[in-house]
């Protein structure tokens, strides 16, 4: 095989292949790889197509593939519900087939999945600080969604050329966008209040990169340390951007009315990330330091 091993690093210049050009986090890579002058291409092929995934690896040659491209259902993952065939295509069919192909051809595929595969448990109870390891199992199949997703996560552990990434929640520092957590949260009419593991974009994106450049595969929680409730993060937004923000809160059980599928609540352990990255900041302090004091600065100057 052509990968080294995990955490092995190597001098060939870098040459990126991102899947999921139109979507919030590819669009992001993007952007980092130009930072960064890395020399990237998008691939143009369909995931679940392979002969148009090993033409892009031909035209490309790159020394490393991402995963940015996947359905998460629009508005929202109710959508997968209703559209199941359409959902295995992509996230079971297709991430399977990238990372056959890219194992076969020696490659790195960093894969950005979902931690979005567990709910709080007796062994994992809310406030108990005690998160969800890599080696865990996932426990919560509430949605087609997370089903599929934790369907693939068990299959990919198969293949030793995977660098899966548990993303959960996704925050960045553009409140613009209608997929970034805190601006679904702001826009609802009301909201659940149950603390959870988070992933801010703006710090850990660039992570994945540097993974790469480590080769670094297996399963890892792609969470900043800690937890944050939703109205915790909506008192935060009150304070740095909005300070006549208002909200409603509900429960689990009236959320159930409004949703056709349950939702995920989780704390993910982040310490194999930390340890990795010992830099990288707690929730909380992440979330001020990334998104809602870059922010204030811009209503301040608006």
């Amino acid at each position: 095989m052509g990968f080294p091993a995990n955490g092995a690093t190597t001098d060939k210049p870098l040459k990126f292949l991102i899947y999921g050009r139109t979507g919030w986090i590819g669009g992001l890579l993007g952007e980092l790889c130009r930072a960064q002058s890395i020399d990237f291409e998008y691939g143009s092929g369909r995931l679940e197509n392979r002969p148009s995934l090993e033409a892009d690896i031909a035209a490309v040659s790159p020394t490393h593939v991402f995963n940015a491209a996947g359905v998460t259902g629009r508005p929202n993952v109710d959508w997968c519900e209703s559209h199941k065939v359409e959902t295995i295509r992509t996230n079971v069919v297709g991430t399977l087939t990238l990372a056959d192909v890219c194992r076969e051809r020696g490659l790195i595929l960093i894969n950005y999945a979902t931690g979005c595969i567990f709910e709080y448990d007796g062994a994992h109870s809310l406030g108990s600080g005690v998160g969800f390891k890599e080696e865990d199992s996932p426990n919560f199949v509430g949605s087609f969604y997370s089903k599929t997703k934790a369907m693939v996560e068990e299959l990919l552990k198969n293949y030793e050329n995977v660098c899966t990434l548990r993303v959960r929640m996704p925050i960045s520092s553009d409140l613009t966008n209608p997929r970034n957590f805190i601006t679904k949260i702001t826009r609802y009419d009301k909201v659940v209040d149950i603390p959870n593991s988070m992933t801010i974009l703006d710090e850990l994106l660039p992570i994945s990169i540097e993974m790469a450049k480590r080769n670094l595969t297996g399963i890892w929680n792609f969470t900043n340390p800690g937890v944050v409730s939703h109205n915790e993060i909506l008192e935060m937004y009150r304070q740095f951007i909005d300070p006549s923000f208002s909200w409603k809160n509900f429960t689990l059980e009236e959320q159930a009315k409004v949703i056709v599928a349950p939702r995920s609540n989780n704390e993910l352990d982040a310490s194999k990330l930390k340890e990795e990255f010992p830099d990288m900041m707690p929730i909380k302090e992440a979330l001020v330091k990334f998104v809602f004091e870059p922010n204030k600065k811009k209503t301040a100057a608006a």
